[in-house]
């Protein structure tokens, strides 16, 4: 059995303690754009935590989103304006607010291979 590490909060501890969260597609948060999104935390002194989710979408498209989660209000506006990411409310946006539910997206889908300073690899574009 796989146990937790104890310096990785659950879910419902981050979603508790860090509620301001912005999401970004996954695919992004990858290769030279996670040590740019790393690097402007750093920078700014803004400390996060983790999580995933799974975005779907009416017509049964889905994608992983990668959600960054930040204690402070400000710290994730600053973070959400820098990388154009959404803001996500894990009590409004998560299928009947369970920990573990998913994001029921009601626009259109569309893939995002550039969000600001941020883009999918190319490696992942196809």
């Amino acid at each position: 059995m796989v146990t937790r590490s104890r310096s990785i909060p659950t879910p419902s501890v981050i979603d508790q303690k860090w509620p301001h969260q912005v999401a970004l597609p996954d695919d992004i948060c990858t290769d030279r754009n996670l040590t740019k999104i790393k690097q402007f935390c750093h920078d700014r002194g803004i400390n996060y935590q983790l999580r995933q989710v799974q975005a779907v979408w009416p017509n049964g498209k889905y994608e992983d989103y990668r959600l960054h989660c930040f204690a402070d209000a400000e710290a994730a506006k600053a973070f959400r304006d820098h990388f154009f990411g959404q803001a996500f409310d894990p009590k409004r946006d998560r299928e009947n607010g369970k920990i573990r539910g998913v994001w029921r997206r009601t626009d259109q889908y569309k893939r995002i291979l550039d969000l600001g300073p941020l883009g999918v690899p190319e490696i992942l574009r196809n």
